[in-house]
């Protein structure tokens, strides 16, 4: 198996952000998947790179990525080293961040090898609100032919209440601990002016009924973070959406950080078994 690098330079705040390719280097071209992680998350977050390796192994290109502005950095790629970059980010810079990935896939300019990657056969999969960017990006840029959501979030704009919005309008910052590290995450308004700017791009539920490629989502029963009806939700608005519901499965499926097992979860293994099943492998 082939671990490869790729450097990017987002051009919000010109800032350098990494991902990483696994594929079995055969020359046989292989359906490409590129991995979103969630909020307050990285790409090699858990068991990320475990699932990343189960895909490589049953034949595909998994690509997953670190947004430009997660809050980690290339020599802390799995530490939140950059409070002010992760302060700043925003739905819009994910979508961007992805749609320079797909350019630079497109243009060959990954250092993938280009035999290995059959490029009509690009998907993306994401967890937690990357799973939301995931259908996001997925409406916009018609390269991507199928979309898989791991506990996906289903709206991007019901997190506070009217009362909290005001007050974070009014002092700029607030702040939400990171239980793991027990760091005071800083988010900035621009997050919510970004939204209600953009809100045509970003609001889930009219992008889930746009949806003209297959989408698959998944989600825990037990999910105490993301409530299960989000998955219903997304069947409700397209009614081609394929859900599978794994019982008693939480928010991330019987995973944390740092993760010391060598083999993935009994739910997470669930959760890859069914997502390549439905991207598929000729």
């Amino acid at each position: 198996m082939k671990i490869h690098n790729i450097s990017l330079v987002s051009p919000h705040n010109k800032r350098p952000f990494m991902a990483d390719a696994r594929y079995n280097c055969d020359g046989k071209p292989k359906p490409v998947v590129i991995f979103n992680h969630g909020f307050k998350g990285f790409k090699d977050w858990g068991p990320f790179p475990l699932v990343a390796d189960a895909f490589a192994q049953a034949g595909f290109v998994f690509i997953k990525v670190n947004f430009s502005h997660n809050g980690v950095t290339l020599k802390n790629p799995t530490e939140f080293a950059d409070l002010e970059a992760f302060s700043k980010n925003n739905f819009c810079i994910e979508l961007d961040d992805t749609g320079l990935l797909l350019d630079a896939l497109f243009n060959d300019s990954t250092g993938i090898d280009s035999q290995d990657m059959d490029l009509n056969r690009v998907y993306i999969a994401g967890h937690s609100r990357g799973g939301a960017s995931a259908i996001l990006k997925a409406v916009e840029d018609s390269r991507i032919k199928k979309v898989a959501t791991w506990a996906a979030v289903s709206n991007l704009e019901a997190w506070h209440s009217r009362e909290e919005l005001e007050y974070w309008k009014q002092h700029r910052l607030i702040f939400v601990l990171n239980k793991r590290t027990n760091q005071q995450m800083p988010l900035d308004f621009q997050l919510v002016e970004n939204y209600q700017e953009n809100r045509s791009r970003l609001h889930i539920p009219d992008a889930v009924k746009k949806l003209q490629i297959p989408m698959l989502a998944i989600h825990g029963s037990a999910d105490e973070t993301v409530p299960v009806a989000a998955a219903h939700s997304f069947q409700q608005w397209n009614a081609a959406v394929k859900v599978k519901i794994i019982d008693n499965a939480d928010h991330t499926f019987g995973a944390d950080h740092p993760f010391t097992s060598h083999e993935l979860t009994e739910d997470f293994k669930l959760v890859v078994d069914e997502t390549i099943r439905f991207f598929g492998v000729k």
